[in-house]
């Protein structure tokens, strides 16, 4: 067991979203799943909490209410290879009506911040070269979905 797992706080769709990211995170599955009982404040045997993994992350998704909901305080950072999976992340996490932020950011239909950002994204924004890193954080600044090859085209200009 990780030592830490986060828990996201869901009104009473935990069951849905836990569905929704584990279609589209390839290696991720469902664990136990609890319900309200009789000495708790949820209606009987609705699902309370539903354990589950993302990429080999553990998380727990728990039916709490509508006393709190995600900001963009806090968000899952999902590190991409190659434009295909940023493409394909970005068009999974936005179905159903998620919403577009900027710099690889979004929200999903629940309301859970993303970045879906390129590997590569820490080595262009902090190159040994300042001017170079410079150039590929003012191009990341105007994008709202990352495009590798542009970020690397502004990083290498003269």
């Amino acid at each position: 067991m990780q030592k830490i797992t986060p828990c996201l706080w869901f009104d009473d769709n935990a069951e849905e979203a836990v569905n929704f990211y584990t279609g589209i995170f390839k290696n991720s599955k469902i664990g136990k799943v609890s319900r309200y009982g009789e000495s708790t404040h949820g209606e009987k045997g609705r699902v309370m909490t539903i354990a589950f993994e993302l990429e080999g992350l553990s998380y727990l998704a728990l039916n709490g209410g509508p006393h709190f909901k995600f900001s963009e305080a806090i968000s899952l950072m999902v590190h991409c290879d190659t434009q295909q999976e940023i493409d394909s992340y970005w068009e999974k996490l936005l179905a159903g009506g998620g919403k577009e932020s900027q710099c690889g950011w979004l929200k999903d239909k629940f309301g859970l911040s993303w970045q879906i950002v390129p590997s590569a994204l820490p080595e262009l924004i902090s190159a040994t070269v300042p001017e170079r890193a410079e150039r590929a954080m003012q191009a990341l600044m105007k994008m709202v979905k990352i495009d590798i090859a542009a970020l690397k085209r502004a990083s290498e200009q003269s």
